[in-house]
């Protein structure tokens, strides 16, 4: 799903620290508060656009003597992806605005432009205005995409980081159920409130969002990289539920600054950095993170959360907003699962099942809607049933763990721009898919009107999901971004399973910077035998 997650560091919580950091662990949960932000407003527009009185309002009277509104193809298709385009620049923007306010800071201001998107859109009565409100809040939720998961990253503990990050796309999912139920409950209300009042109600989950943000620290691993040592330690102190002075803070802020020594000997980053062939594949990690949310959103899954009330509806079937609140209460409930997986069963594992469920699914779903008529209450049950099912799929894997994915695999020197680039190909895709939909499924002149038989293209596209993880998802599992690093240097993704255990043990005898530095010295050694060869 769209999207929604950058300094040194492995998660908190080294070698030795308790698993009993809750204050760490609700904090860095509460900026998952975002999801909500950002699963609501990509929600409420496939409610909004149905609606009789947006309709009216919006769009022009139907040539088919009913008295009903519509809006063109076209007008559909840019209503609704042109919040992803804004999302796209929003990501970019949030590289240069987490990199110099921070984290924190960057997250409140993203909830400042996202409001201001959403107070164009309610005072708006005419496409136009419409659309550039839905561009601003597309900037703010795709600054905010980007800067919680790294936020989340950087401050949560290890042992639990892939379930805190998982966090993040279960509120994406609990914003995208608010979304249906409020525009179910608004719908048939005869004036502008049906769709003023869901559209309104995101000012609520800014405030919410930027006075938590405002509440907590801000990262420990920014707040080094910009020599604030002694606002890192207090920061780092209040994470993990300890004294500045504490020798566990003292541990911990050693190892951001062995791996932050370790970057800068690199030196610093551009975008074009992002792009090097380097001893630590940070080439094969950027185009990962940028493919991954690619392939996120190649498996379909916008299309039941954008256009499922359309779909619902010309399938014949009779309440599709009911059907819609149902789809979405199986995405919040069944990412429940995914996130307790995360850290238990682990990422590859869960990318390659979800990949071959979702899969099956959607088959399934495409050849009954071709081959049964659309009154056959049967085969409306079976459809209802496997998108149910193709839903449970994404919920427990692909949702939270690209997020997850992306997150974790980026080196400090290039971690922001890479996260934003990553992010950002999430909205690039999700835009193009939003756009091109409607005319993939609708009727009419210009159409292709596939209708149901989109699913064999999200079948299709869900089969690549498996080949891709298969051959570019390393298994990072309980590995401290330190660690991550060493991984990438030191093995492939097909082989990173039995790697990873034998990196763990390392860790937990010498800690996550004293496996970087042994790697560290193993890179210079090679460097300098290839010196002396070349000299000789």
């Amino acid at each position: 799903m769209a999207g929604g997650p950058v300094s040194a560091g492995g998660g908190l919580g080294g070698s030795g620290t308790p698993k009993n950091k809750w204050a760490g662990i609700l904090m860095t949960a509460f900026a998952a508060f975002g999801g909500i932000l950002f699963g609501y407003d990509t929600g409420v527009i496939g409610g909004v656009k149905v609606m009789p009185d947006w309709l009216q309002t919006f769009g022009k009277p139907l040539n088919d003597g009913s008295g009903k509104y519509g809006i063109s193809t076209s007008t559909e298709s840019l209503v609704v992806s042109i919040l992803s385009a804004g999302t796209f620049f929003g990501a970019l923007l949030a590289a240069p605005m987490g990199d110099t306010l921070g984290r924190k800071w960057g997250i409140i201001a993203a909830c400042l432009v996202f409001s201001f998107g959403v107070a164009l859109q309610v005072a708006s009565l005419a496409i136009p205005l419409f659309v550039v409100g839905r561009i601003f809040a597309g900037m703010g939720v795709g600054m905010v995409s980007c800067l919680i998961p790294m936020y989340q990253s950087e401050c949560a503990p290890k042992w639990i980081r892939g379930a805190v990050v998982s966090c993040y796309q279960w509120a994406i999912t609990i914003g995208l159920l608010l979304a249906s139920i409020v525009d179910n409950a608004t719908q048939h209300r005869p004036d502008h409130s049906a769709w003023r009042i869901p559209t309104a109600i995101q000012f609520i989950w800014a405030a919410v969002l930027s006075g938590g943000m405002y509440c907590l620290p801000e990262s420990p691993r920014f707040l080094i990289k910009k020599g604030r040592e002694e606002d890192a330690a207090i920061s780092l102190a209040r994470l993990i539920s300890a004294s500045p002075h504490d020798p566990e803070v003292t541990v911990e802020l050693d190892e951001i600054r062995a791996n932050l020594r370790a970057e800068e000997e690199l030196g610093e980053s551009s975008y074009l950095d992002c792009f090097r062939s380097t001893h630590n594949k940070i080439l094969f990690r950027t185009l990962t993170g940028i493919f991954i949310q690619a392939w996120q959103q190649l498996t379909g899954i916008n299309f039941i959360f954008y256009y499922g009330t359309t779909f619902f509806q010309r399938s014949g079937i009779k309440d599709p907003f009911m059907i819609s609140v149902a789809t979405n209460v199986v995405n919040v409930f069944m990412t429940i699962p995914g996130m307790w997986l995360a850290d238990r069963a682990g990422r590859r594992a869960l990318l390659l099942w979800g990949a071959v469920g979702m899969t099956v699914c959607e088959f399934i779903i495409a050849i009954v809607g071709v081959s049964v008529s659309e009154t056959n209450l049967a085969a409306q049950k079976v459809l209802i049933a496997f998108t149910c099912v193709y839903i449970a799929w994404f919920a427990m894997t692909w949702g939270p763990i690209a997020w997850v994915i992306t997150g974790e695999i980026f080196p400090l020197n290039v971690r922001a721009k890479a996260m934003s680039m990553a992010t950002a190909s999430n909205w690039l895709w999700n835009f193009g898919i939003g756009y091109a939909t409607p005319y993939l499924v609708n009727p009419g002149h210009g159409n292709a009107n596939l209708g149901v038989k989109v699913f064999f293209i999200w079948g299709s596209t869900c089969l690549g999901c498996y080949v891709f993880t298969y051959f570019c998802i390393p298994e990072t599992k309980g590995l401290s971004l330190e660690g991550i690093d060493v991984l990438y240097q030191n093995t492939t993704p097909v082989h990173s399973v039995a790697y990873r255990r034998r990196l763990i043990a390392e860790e937990e005898a010498l800690g996550p910077a004293g496996v970087q530095e042994k790697e560290l010295r193993h890179v210079v050694d090679d460097e300098k035998t290839a010196e002396h060869k070349e000299r000789v």
